[in-house]
């Protein structure tokens, strides 16, 4: 599985130039994510080298010291062997601009992703894409041992 997360108020709260305070539950569910293999792409309008400084630098340095490392940074390299499409090739997007993504909010702030709902669901589907390759694995060794590879 490929997530795609956007870092402003989905990682941390919206306070864009500076760095908000986290959401609550996003470092947390991005390590389990991590540890049980799904690959990781930051997806966010942060760059460097632009009036505010070297923001994405310090976006991609706050989740490395909070002990989330992406595998790729605004890009999906393995896309390039069949699209030169500059959209990001994901699985799925976890963003707080989404349509249906579950937002929460205190007053006076921006709405930020809800991870108590959005962690369960991605794990669910994870879940559910191992029973399939397993399932499909288990047919495929179901076949050899019929057609005698097995023997």
């Amino acid at each position: 599985m490929i997530l795609a997360v956007d870092f402003d108020g989905t990682i941390v709260k919206h306070r864009f130039p500076a760095i908000g305070d986290p959401v609550p539950g996003a470092i947390e569910s991005l390590k389990l994510f991590k540890k049980l293999g799904v690959t990781l792409i930051l997806l966010t309008m942060r760059s460097d080298g632009q009036k505010y400084g070297d923001v994405l630098t310090q976006a991609v340095e706050y989740c490395r010291e909070h002990g989330v490392e992406f595998d790729y940074v605004n890009e999906s390299p393995r896309q390039k062997e069949w699209t030169s499409s500059p959209k990001v090739y994901t699985h799925y997007y976890i963003d707080d601009a989404a349509i249906g993504c579950p937002l929460r909010t205190e007053q006076g702030e921006k709405p930020w992703a809800d991870w108590r709902f959005i962690a369960p669901r991605i794990l669910s589907m994870l879940a559910e894409e191992q029973r399939e390759e397993q399932e499909t694995a288990r047919r495929s060794w179901t076949s050899s041992r019929r057609n005698g590879a097995g023997k």
